[in-house]
């Protein structure tokens, strides 16, 4: 831990640092270490994985207009293999969560969101993913009747709320196949909820939801001594 608060405490005091991160492993071990890591820079300065990637693993656009970004790339993989949870948790933006800090997150922010009520438009989502298992957002989108114009941004905002309260969680990303049979585009999030995805049991905590507040914004005090506890928070909250 001590290692990553020290590198942490450069990334916010200086700009354009170059990251230490050179492979998708490194990323897993990260996640895993810090517990917490949004994927792209918000409101503290470093405390992202896009920050943490070496020089050569960042993104880079092409005078043919191709694009190469490794972190894009190795998402997914960390998403399959990494012990983590993805998903819009922080902010209402996108990030990892270890499986060891689940619990205490799940635990808190679903004392903050309560269930949908019956016969709302997130009830109805969350029921035909739950039928469905899981599904590409524009699937989903389509199933619950957003087809009409401007209603792909509404349903967007319903998916970010309840990912924000744990109900939705990202079990991978669908990229289309080109005529050579190669992935290409940004992909699309295949969604599902972190009960089928994790498992009942990871998603249970013996502490009450407060104990699992206090206990992450201790953690993130620790990893991130620099950063204001109002910006802390903030990502919690």
């Amino acid at each position: 831990m001590k290692a990553f608060i020290e590198y942490f405490k450069n990334m916010q005091e200086r700009n354009g640092a170059i990251g230490y991160i050179h492979s998708c492993p490194e990323l897993m071990e990260c996640v895993q270490q810090i517990g917490f890591l949004p994927l792209l820079e918000g409101g503290i300065r470093g405390y992202a994985a896009e920050s943490l990637m070496a020089e050569e693993c960042r993104f880079t656009q092409f005078d043919d207009g191709s694009w190469e970004w490794p972190l894009w790339q190795w998402k997914g993989s960390v998403v399959r293999e990494g012990g983590c949870v993805y998903g819009k948790f922080f902010a209402g933006k996108a990030g990892f969560i270890s499986r060891e800090w689940w619990s205490d997150f799940y635990n808190w922010r679903r004392s903050q969101h309560p269930v949908p009520e019956e016969g709302t438009i997130e009830d109805i989502i969350l029921s035909t993913l739950r039928e469905q298992g899981s599904m590409i957002t524009r699937e989903l989108r389509a199933a619950c009747d957003f087809t009409g114009k401007n209603m792909r941004s509404k349903f967007d905002a319903y998916i970010s709320r309840l990912q924000m309260g744990t109900y939705i969680v990202t079990e991978d990303f669908v990229y289309p196949v080109d005529k050579h049979g190669r992935e290409y585009g940004f992909g699309w999030s295949l969604l599902t909820t972190p009960e089928r995805l994790l498992g009942r049991e990871a998603c249970l905590c013996e502490r009450t939801p407060e104990e699992s507040y206090d206990r992450i914004i201790t953690h993130l005090s620790r990893l991130l001594p620099n950063a204001p506890e109002k910006q802390i928070k903030k990502l919690i909250k």
